[in-house]
């Protein structure tokens, strides 16, 4: 069993009523529980901030299939980094444009350049990575 501490805070009334509202919002069933996953995410982002550090990441990407050059270049691009690209899922927005998710596992600095490489594709209209840490360091 985790050892549980409890601690005080001193707080701005204002401040605290703003974020009890936030969280009402969000579904949290108290104040612990959001203030847990506020310092769990100060944690990852620390740890993230190492461009060594073993990092998962999603990269969203939207293209017009019209341009088939763009889908070969990103499927040659996946491929020469295929221990690093873990997944990817294509859906057909519309009779044009495409969504691309793919999940990246690697150093942090390794996903940033294979998302770089893939978000320049010319013709990708827009590409979004989000990356987050393992969680294997996390309590």
């Amino acid at each position: 069993m985790q050892n549980i501490v409890r601690f005080g805070v001193s707080i701005d009334d204002k401040l605290l009523s703003r974020f009890d509202s936030v969280i009402e919002n969000k579904g949290y069933v108290n104040r612990s529980e959001a203030i847990r996953d506020l310092i769990r995410n100060t944690l990852v982002n620390e740890e993230i901030s190492n461009p060594d550090t073993e990092v998962i990441g999603t990269l969203t990407l939207i293209y017009s299939h019209a341009e088939h050059e763009v889908s070969d270049r990103l499927n040659e691009i996946q491929h020469g980094y295929f221990k690093n690209v873990i997944s990817s899922t294509h859906v057909h927005l519309d009779e044009h444009n495409c969504l691309e998710v793919l999940i990246l596992r690697g150093r942090g600095q390794e996903v940033q350049y294979i998302s770089d490489n893939l978000q320049s594709v010319k013709n990708v209209r827009h590409g979004r990575l989000t990356v987050t840490s393992t969680g294997k360091n996390l309590p």
